[in-house]
């Protein structure tokens, strides 16, 4: 499995291991990676496959090529696989030109299904679920100016308010274009209404549509571990999909990467071994009464996986969505064309490290978060917080990385008031602070 955080990709699709990252001024050496509690990340731009244009006189395909558009921690798009070509064997194989003479044993009867009426659904059921679902979701396709690539997403409003990912439209923020495909075979173009990277979120309007099927949220905050959802979206350009499996886990610190300047995406996910694979981004997780509780955003992938879909790039169990409860007060912002605002605590930190046993043998302390510099003026600052301090909980949530830490304060909002633990000297303190907003930053 390809552990290595915060990979970087080339237009082509590369990757480029993270040792390639320079660190800013205030970030620590380069094998410790620091995050910046200000803005603190952007998703890298996804590895979209490049138009390609046909020769003269040969047929356009009908669909774009392939849906490039789940970021994942090794981010990829993936190429769809061939389907349909085991089964041909039997009709194309070798012909027997003996004439032989066979009494059949037996027949087997055929029964005429459509004569009777279908069942409904039992309530609770992923058919239900589904069902109730699948007319709100819908497939993007995105054409930048050198990029195509699809995605999916999820119907708020009848008029065509949109949600789905960042990285599944950003080819289309620069003079690109988004068209929608409809569960019921319409089709409309759409406008970006705002897009936040540090959040992986979007917000589009389709235009002249109305009467369209708003779906229903739920909350992720009463989400179980081993509890059943389902996944819906267009992966590898198949709409409609569904795929079902359970809640692997909770608050799961996702770093998708980093721009640049060192701004990275890090979201506390909900983690699900649904099958979730390039193209499932901004489509929908549900719990089985219909509702929403994530957006599909990435996937973990084995190693040696390509960027293009081959190696083991598709689903192996592992798929993160983001929290819908902790994105929606952003999306309400983008809906209202204002500029989504994020909490922050104003320092920048890295991991601990592996420190070795002592010669007592004990093994020190290595989980939490460094705190390497601190902003003047900010909340942390007016806190007492002091470089080398190591963040160990927040509320009654363990800090076990920078990334953890990074995840954990993105859940907040500007002006929410945590408590923070943290170990100076080898002594724990605690203190209580109102988070920073960075909208406030000049």
């Amino acid at each position: 499995m390809d552990l290595t955080p915060n990979p970087r990709r080339d237009q082509d699709g590369a990757t480029t291991p993270p040792s390639d990252h320079t660190p800013r001024a205030d970030e620590g050496p380069a094998h410790e990676p620091t995050r910046d509690l200000g803005p603190i990340w952007q998703a890298p731009p996804p590895s979209y496959a490049a138009a390609p244009v046909p020769p003269a006189g040969e047929r356009r395909p009908r669909r774009l090529g392939l849906a490039a558009a789940v970021v994942a921690t090794s981010v990829l798009a993936g190429a769809a696989a061939g389907v349909g070509g085991a089964a041909a064997w039997d009709e194309w194989g070798p012909e027997d030109t003996t004439s032989t003479s066979v009494t059949p044993a037996g027949t087997s009867q055929v029964s005429d299904s459509s004569a009777a009426p279908s069942a409904p659904a039992p309530d609770g059921s992923v058919q239900a679920a589904a069902e109730a679902v699948l007319p709100s979701v819908v497939r993007l396709n995105v054409r930048g100016s050198e990029e195509a690539g699809s995605g999916s997403g999820i119907i708020l409003s009848e008029d065509g308010t949109i949600l789905t990912n960042h990285h599944v439209v950003e080819p289309a923020l620069d003079g690109g274009t988004i068209s929608i495909d409809f569960a019921d075979g319409s089709h409309a173009v759409a406008e970006v209404l705002g897009s936040d990277p540090l959040t992986d979120t979007a917000v589009i309007q389709a235009q002249d549509v109305s009467g369209l099927v708003p779906a229903t949220l739920g909350s992720s905050g009463g989400l179980r571990v081993g509890q059943d959802v389902v996944a819906i979206g267009s992966p590898f350009g198949l709409d409609a999909t569904v795929t079902s499996g359970i809640v692997s886990a909770l608050d799961r610190p996702v770093d998708v990467g980093r721009d640049a300047e060192g701004n990275a995406t890090v979201y506390p996910a909900v983690q699900t071994d649904a099958a979730i694979n390039p193209g499932n981004s901004g489509g929908p997780l549900i719990d089985l009464a219909g509702r929403v509780v994530g957006i599909n955003s990435s996937i973990r992938t084995a190693g040696g996986a390509s960027p293009f879909g081959g190696g083991g790039a598709g689903s192996i169990g592992l798929g993160f969505a983001i929290p819908i409860d902790e994105v929606m007060p952003i999306v309400e912002q983008m809906i209202a064309g204002e500029t989504p605002t994020h909490a922050r605590l104003g320092i920048s930190v890295s991991d601990v490290g592996a420190a070795a046993p002592g010669a007592d043998g004990e093994i020190p302390v290595t989980d939490g978060a460094l705190v390497r510099t601190i902003g003047e003026g900010s909340t942390a600052a007016d806190a007492g917080l002091e470089e080398g301090d190591v963040i160990t909980r927040i509320d009654d949530v363990l800090v076990t990385s920078a990334d953890s830490l990074v995840a954990t304060i993105r859940s907040y909002r500007p002006g929410d008031e945590v408590e923070v633990a943290y170990e100076r000297d080898g002594e724990e303190q605690v203190v209580t602070l109102v988070l920073d907003s960075d909208a406030e930053e000049s």
